[in-house]
């Protein structure tokens, strides 16, 4: 697997780790650790975003010139996804067990789906695309979000 592939599947895993954390914490009742969780996935999650919105996909769309493909599609999927972070984010903090599990379930297909999508198609793209860039594209990323 190329450098940028595996860097961005990595912090793929990472997110699902803290994802299932907050999960089984909130399905626990545990709200202070619920909500620490939560708080830890969404800013990774949201950090994951910024590093495609703001350096990968543009680098992309650049090199390639292909700005209505699946970039597009990624970003509108982010847009789904940061809505429910939102409506999981009230839940938390209303001690609501029954929404946070049921947004949660919709997060988890979400997710699953375009983690496949980026890891499976779009990932591999910007390897072949960008072969030369990958090592200035992931220390950009790490740069942003450090």
């Amino acid at each position: 697997m190329a450098i940028l592939s595996r860097y961005m599947t990595d912090d793929h895993e990472a997110c699902d780790r803290l994802f299932a954390e907050a999960e089984n914490a909130a399905a626990a009742a545990d709200w202070a650790t619920a909500a620490k969780q939560f708080d830890a996935f969404r800013a990774a999650t949201l950090r994951h975003f910024l590093c495609e919105e703001d350096v990968l996909f543009p680098a992309f769309e650049e090199r390639t010139g292909m700005t209505a493909g699946p970039t597009m599609v990624m970003r509108d999927e982010h847009t789904q996804v940061r809505s429910v972070l939102d409506a999981m984010a009230n839940a938390v903090a209303s001690h609501d067990m029954e929404s946070y599990l049921g947004y949660s379930e919709t997060l988890l297909m979400l997710l699953r789906q375009h983690n496949l999508k980026e890891e499976q198609m779009l990932y591999p793209m910007i390897d072949r695309a960008m072969p030369d860039a990958a090592d200035a594209l992931v220390a950009r990323m790490r740069e942003l979000t450090a």
